[in-house]
């Protein structure tokens, strides 16, 4: 198989060939490294490679699961895979090789996948730009000048290059999301504790959460049905789904009621792009027959992120703690960034009952942001408030902080609050720029309600698709 005809196919369509033996495993894993050896040097997407291993895994007994022979790569970010290497993006924060899988890099080998290697990452993954000084920045498919987002950047870089069909991502604040916004991919924000957390610091907040990046509905589906169930022993367990997601993809969602707004926690407007994108999609829904009207959230955003971010500090400041546990030392001169050093240091000076107050504020938001989806089933917004950015004007290594803050905040504006909630909520690649770069919608469902979600998913797929859209470096 050419690397080329590789690149075209989804990771269920790779994986039907592999049962019809139209191609072997062995062929599939020779084409994917000749991707990554290609578009690599320009993207820095992948950060680790595990050749050797893959091929080997190849020519031997794979699992009989859904995508059987698939290449597929792990962010190099909690994840733990048996033997390799984990960085967190950080000078400080390294494993020379973990003990053990995840559980949930278990489950991506049960589902029969070929892990070929680590993506790149940010810092801890704190910024919603990929780039760090121990692992550089990543580059944009769809213009290398341009950021592939964070924190799963180097995953969204690699699958819309056509390295992998889909790959490991995680999200925080919107780290499945915004990569997926930037490059133009498929990126669910599953519901919390949908699939099992990596490290302590995931649940410990519970906003975080662990999925893919793929370019596909049906395997952004697909995969949450062979990872999407409850772990022993977890304490806060995700309500059961009531069939198979991918069983989903191809239902009708009926008439839907969705609110839409293009509301920004700032107050300042969205680029005139992205707006006419959502206007767009707001007329696309209602000429599919769904419930349509523009209403925003109406919380106080500022008084709601002053509280998250003391809890976040607060919590980081306790995962270097368990970094210094484990190292038996602080970290030195240069081997934290500069996000990481400032929550750090805002972590240290936080005092429990600071904490604590900030988690039950975090408690009221949620619920009054729950409350609001009592009267409608999805809320629609931009997944960014403007197309990709260029890497030097979003850079935490350059950029003064409050400045990066401030650039930050104006470019994603609408994924963290879902993270807070729990909600599953999920970014689609549906518009260009004139630019030419994607401009992506995120559809949020009621909590535990991904299945409303992949359904809207598959009709807007069909009716808005993009599956044969290809970034300028591809396969």
């Amino acid at each position: 198989m050419s690397f080329a005809d590789y690149a075209d196919y989804d990771a269920l369509g790779i994986a039907e060939l592999v049962r019809n033996k139209a191609v072997s495993p062995a062929e599939l894993v020779d084409a994917a490294i000749s991707v990554i050896e290609k578009h690599n040097p320009t993207l820095n997407a992948v950060v680790y490679k595990a050749y050797d291993e893959a091929r080997r895994a190849a020519v031997g007994t794979l699992p009989e699961g859904p995508f059987r022979g698939v290449p597929f790569l792990i962010k190099d970010l909690g994840a733990k895979v048996a033997g390799w290497p984990r960085s967190s993006g950080s000078h400080f924060a390294q494993v020379a090789a973990d003990a053990e899988d995840s559980e949930l890099v278990a489950r991506y080998r049960r589902s029969g996948v070929i892990l070929l290697g680590k993506t790149n990452t940010p810092e801890f993954g704190i910024p919603g730009v990929t780039n760090s000084e121990r692992l550089g920045p990543c580059a944009n498919p769809w213009n290398p000048e341009h950021i592939s987002g964070g924190s799963s950047g180097g995953a969204a870089s690699a699958v819309a290059s056509g390295m992998v069909p889909m790959a490991h991502a995680s999200d925080g604040l919107g780290s499945i999301r915004i990569p997926a916004a930037n490059c133009g991919l498929v990126g669910m924000k599953i519901t919390r504790d949908r699939t099992p957390i990596c490290e302590v610091t995931d649940g410990v907040l519970g906003y975080s959460v662990h999925h893919v990046v793929s370019r596909t509905v049906r395997d952004s589906a697909a995969m949450l049905d062979a990872t999407g169930y409850a772990q022993a022993g977890d304490p806060f367990q995700a309500p059961a789904k009531e069939g198979p997601y991918l069983d989903e993809v191809g239902r009708a969602p009926g008439r839907l009621r969705i609110a839409w707004s293009a509301e920004t926690p700032s107050g300042r407007p969205i680029d005139p792009e992205v707006e006419d994108a959502l206007r767009r999609t707001a007329e696309a829904l209602e000429s599919l027959g769904h419930e349509v009207r523009e209403e925003g959230l109406g919380i106080d955003y500022r008084a709601m992120y002053r509280a998250q971010a003391q809890a976040s500090a607060s919590n980081f400041a306790a995962n270097i703690q368990r970094w210094v546990e484990t190292l038996g030392r602080e970290p030195g001169e240069g081997e934290l960034g500069p996000l990481a050093r400032r929550a750090y240091a805002a972590g240290q000076r936080m005092t429990g009952q600071q904490t604590f107050f900030a988690l039950q504020q975090m408690r009221l938001f949620c619920r009054q942001i729950l409350t609001r989806f009592e009267t409608f089933d999805v809320y629609l917004t931009p997944t960014m408030s403007r197309p990709s950015p260029r890497i030097d004007w979003l850079d935490p290594l350059t950029v003064e902080l409050r400045e990066f803050d401030r650039r930050q905040s104006d470019t994603y504006a609408t994924t963290p609050p879902f993270n807070f909630t729990g909600q599953p909520s999920l970014s689609l690649p549906l518009w260009q720029s004139k630019g030419g770069l994607p401009i992506a919608m995120m559809f949020t469902g009621r909590f535990a309600d991904e299945a409303t979600l992949y359904r809207l998913a598959g009709q807007l797929e069909r009716e808005l698709p993009w599956k044969d859209r290809r970034a300028p470096i591809f396969g």
